[in-house]
């Protein structure tokens, strides 16, 4: 089934554009927090004033965070700058390829529908489910003896 030729919406636009011509992302996941700073450079991607490789030890974390780049073409050509807090690798992770997608796309609103199929500019919202009284842990329920 076709769309009839209706006009596609504009799509939202989650970033912005300092003085500077620095665009800038934010990307959650879990509990983490990503701020993504990118900028017209020569590839330098620094997390935490360090390293990707020296901050994500698993190569599957840095692949992931790499992927945005690639699929848009622009690794290598831009310098990217990232301040990332909470949570454990996999969230922190996550917060970052969604900041860094949220940030090229900013950059260059041509990129939304690459980003866009890719996957890389949806907000997973999986968090954890909250301990409730009476249970052991979220769902699981304390051993019940019938003797």
């Amino acid at each position: 089934m076709g769309d009839g030729g209706a006009p596609l919406a504009e799509p939202t636009i989650r970033g912005k554009i300092d003085r500077f011509g620095t665009a800038i992302g934010t990307g959650r996941r879990k509990t983490s927090v990503a701020r993504v700073r990118i900028s017209d450079g020569d590839g330098k991607l620094v997390i935490n004033g360090r390293e990707l490789k020296e901050y994500f030890t698993l190569e599957r974390d840095q692949e992931m965070v790499l992927a945005p780049l690639k699929a848009t073409d622009t690794l290598g050509k831009v310098d990217v700058w990232v301040k990332v807090n909470g949570g454990g690798p996999t969230g922190q992770t996550g917060a970052v390829l969604l900041g860094i997608a949220r940030a090229l796309q900013v950059r260059n609103p041509g990129l939304h529908h690459t980003l866009s199929e890719g996957g890389y500019l949806t907000r997973d919202g999986r968090m954890v489910e909250r301990k409730k009284y009476g249970l052991r842990k979220a769902r699981r329920s304390f051993q019940f003896s019938k003797r």
